[in-house]
């Protein structure tokens, strides 16, 4: 899609066919001497202005939003482009960046300048159309590049401009032609291919934004996520050993080197966005392309190559917001029927627990809806009424839960169908508040297992909860250029006793064999992480499902109901949940008599 960028300008001024726009000469001596900067300066000046981290915010001008900014978030934009040496098209992706992944100021002051956004066209697309940010004033001089000779002459750099509007929307057609061809019939290079037909909108869509480089950054900066996976296979080279691996959605291929590193025989790596073109070089580039093989494709299209029927294990990041958002598990399960080993195959991970729980989140309702009511002296109230049916994705303190958790979605990866994955579920929730306290929201999370017989994690296993003082990380890290962790005594047990996997829960062995089947049992669990608030932040972070009318409760105020999750008719990868409650002084009083329904999108 052609993006417009519209440059603002005095609609009095004289129009040159040469030159183009220009200033009035008739202009007054004052106009004369304005510069670049206070002529673009009081362009966007007319103009509203987004705050760049508050998506609700809108100021009346650029410079109001500038000053919001810098004193709520302590971000500014001139100061953080001086400090990472960004030019005018780099000042340009870092907005456009904080606006489409909308970065917190916490992560952007973190940037180094050296990202792969601040090298990409695909930021150089406002995220905004006519994004006052983007015609900010900057203290930096022009590069040679950019400035014509008298870099104060208002008609130069016009022209200047225009050039560089010219040379992005040629860029942008393109973008749009090759898109357009991929989306009809595309033959990969070096990679098998099975796209010929195009995809649903949702589809096509969905694998689009996989092909931006920093949604994996983040991914694979998401320190819980990458380590965990990393743990579970370069720690139990029982398992991996020899193996044949097929990674769903392999993204940059992490995971697949991971399993080439912990010792897979082969390797399948699947994915139908761009990035799988990426994924094929940093195989070759770490040498390890006789193992891996990178196929773009959709899952349920693709056949692997040398006649292969069946893979020991299948390795996926499939997890979305809610769990279940972006329905990539679809895909995972249908790999799954067609190619994992009936007897002995391992679903990595083998299985998640979605977690309900009741919160306080009286600092996103401040954030989100209560300051609508007063902007500027104005009543805007009518817009927050939307994030009552939003779920929204944002991280809550430990400290504002008001009660456990409980399982209402409880999936064993090796079991579970795809008929499977619309659901109701009944909850009881048990209030915890010390003192008389509001619940303001339904609060979202998942845990994850990870088993080396693929079956779920017996019951009563607690999730590991990972803190900031986690070392798990550097020991890990450490691996991807040594070759693999050595194997520890306990782990040589052979070949033979990995692949009899069936077997780990419950063998018969005689003697003591309940005791060792029950220890065995235990040990089958080799890694877990949750997303939930009292772990470190993941990019997953919770979803929040804010209440109309907040519940008062005190210890022991019992809340109980249903939970619906169905895929949206509207695109099958967002999700349509349904929460119906009453609620109780206590778990011995009879039902509340009110039942409350709210209705939420998660997207």
């Amino acid at each position: 899609m052609a993006a417009h960028v519209h440059f603002q300008r005095d609609p009095s001024a004289n129009e040159d066919p040469d030159l183009g726009p220009s200033c009035s000469e008739s202009s007054s001596d004052d106009e004369a001497d304005q510069t670049w900067d206070d002529w673009v300066s009081d362009s966007a000046s007319n103009q509203p202005c987004r705050s760049l981290f508050d998506a609700e915010k809108t100021l009346p001008s650029l410079q109001e939003a500038v000053a919001y900014d810098v004193k709520q978030h302590g971000f500014d934009l001139q100061k953080i482009s001086s400090s990472l040496g960004l030019d005018f098209h780099g000042r340009i992706r870092l907005v456009n960046y904080i606006r489409k992944q909308k970065a917190t100021a916490q992560n952007v002051a973190k940037l180094t300048g050296k990202e792969p956004f601040f090298t990409s066209d695909d930021y150089l697309i406002p995220a905004v159309e006519d994004d006052p940010y983007l015609q900010l004033p900057s203290d930096e001089p022009w590069s040679d590049d950019e400035a014509p000779a008298d870099s104060t002459d208002p008609q130069q750099k016009v022209k200047v401009l225009e050039a560089q509007l010219q040379d992005l929307q040629r860029k942008l057609a393109q973008m749009d032609i090759f898109n357009e061809r991929w989306d009809t019939n595309t033959e990969g290079s070096g990679s098998v291919n099975t796209m010929g037909k195009k995809g649903r909108d949702d589809d096509s869509h969905y694998f689009q934004s996989y092909g931006e480089h920093d949604i994996h950054a983040v991914m694979i900066q998401d320190r819980v996520r990458t380590s965990t996976y990393a743990s579970f296979i370069l720690r139990n080279p029982t398992l991996f050993q020899d193996a044949v691996v097929l990674d769903v959605g392999c993204g940059t291929g992490i995971l697949s080197l991971f399993a080439a590193k912990g010792g897979a025989k082969k390797v399948y790596a699947i994915d139908a966005s761009d990035i799988a073109e990426k994924a094929e070089q940093i195989v070759k580039t770490n040498g390890l392309d006789h193992i891996i093989t990178v196929i773009r494709g959709k899952v349920e299209d693709i056949v692997l190559p040398d006649d292969v029927k069946h893979v020991d294990i299948i390795i996926s990041e499939w997890m979305g917001y809610a769990l279940l958002y972006e329905s990539m598990l679809d895909s995972v399960l249908h790999a799954r029927d067609r190619f994992l080993n009936p007897s002995t195959g391992v679903m990595a991970p083998a299985q998640c627990t979605m977690q309900l729980a009741l919160a306080d989140v009286s600092d996103i309702l401040k954030e989100r809806v209560d300051f609508w009511d007063d902007v500027y002296g104005f009543d805007l109230s009518i817009m927050s009424g939307d994030h009552f049916g939003e779920a929204i994705i944002d991280i809550i303190p430990p400290s504002s839960l008001l009660s456990e958790p409980t399982i209402v979605k409880d999936l064993d990866l090796g079991t579970i169908t795809t008929a499977q994955l619309d659901f109701t579920s009944s909850f009881t929730l048990v209030s915890t508040a010390e003192k008389r306290r509001k619940v303001s929201a339904f609060v979202l999370y998942f845990d994850t297992f990870f088993t080396l017989s693929g079956k779920p994690a017996p019951e009563g296993t607690e999730v590991t909860v990972v803190g900031s003082e986690w070392m798990q990380v550097a020991e890990i890290w450490a691996v991807g250029g040594s070759g693999g962790l050595k194997r520890r005594r306990s782990e040589s047990v052979g070949k033979a006793k990995s692949r009899e996997r069936a077997g780990i829960l419950g063998r018969e062995e005689g003697g003591d064999g309940d005791e060792e089947a029950v220890e065995e049992e235990k040990d089958d669990v080799v890694a877990s992480f949750s997303t939930g608030p009292q772990s470190m932040a993941t990019h997953w972070k919770q979803t929040v499902f804010l209440l109309k009318d907040p519940i008062v409760v005190v210890e022991g105020s019992v809340i109980e109901g249903k939970f619906f999750c169905t895929k949206s008719p509207d695109n099958s990868r967002e999700l349509d949940v349904e929460i119906h409650y009453s609620v109780k002084d206590s778990a011995e009083a009879a039902r509340g008599e009110k039942v409350v329904v709210q209705m939420y999108k998660v997207r």
